[in-house]
């Protein structure tokens, strides 16, 4: 199903928060449940594209709030990714918020296998298509420092700092990511 359709079937704009999703299916499905409509296969279909949609929507919604970066194997919590749909910067239009939520899945698959190089030019090119997004910074500045990690590990301490300079710069607010530079730093002046 798409992201797209599914908010279309119930009405709702894309993004719509997880209440007024809730609250649309519950007044389309009592207005096409097949009780209510003596048995019209029109209605009973529309009813089952809208469950559909509904449940679509209800687990993407709740996947995408419990997902943190600590999830991936043998990486340290570093912070939590926010991932809330709710979030959205006014310029993204549709076709830019599933973009984006696409990247993200993308995203998360690169981190598993460790493939932070590629995760970081996927990052950079959508923090091109969508520079006031801040959930995209804050992934953009998380990859900046794992690739810094490994960096660290295969001992190339100058490339390490070049990356932790950029996640610093790319989402300066986030202290959790800060405190872990600073530990990178130190342990780049133990090894050398």
């Amino acid at each position: 199903m798409d992201l797209v359709n599914c908010y279309n079937l119930l009405g709702l704009h894309s993004g719509a928060k997880l209440e007024d999703v809730k609250a649309s299916y519950r007044r389309l499905a009592r207005l096409y449940h097949p009780d209510t409509n003596g048995g019209n296969p029109v209605a009973a279909a529309h009813f089952i594209d809208v469950t559909n949609a509904y449940k679509f929507l209800l687990n993407v919604l709740e996947r995408t709030e419990k997902t943190q970066l600590s999830d991936i194997p043998n990486v340290r919590k570093v912070t939590k990714v926010t991932t809330n749909p709710e979030v959205k910067s006014p310029s993204n239009s549709p076709y830019e918020y599933k973009l984006k939520w696409d990247a993200y899945k993308q995203l998360q698959q690169l981190l598993k296998e460790r493939r932070f190089a590629r995760g970081i030019v996927l990052l950079e090119g959508l923090a091109q298509r969508c520079p006031e997004d801040p959930e995209v910074r804050q992934w953009l500045a998380i990859a900046y420092q794992l690739r810094s990690r490994e960096l660290i590990q295969t001992k190339q301490f100058h490339k390490a700092k070049i990356y932790l300079r950029k996640a610093i710069t790319t989402d300066p607010h986030n202290r959790s990511l800060a405190a872990e530079v600073e530990r990178n730093f130190q342990l780049i002046e133990k090894m050398s």
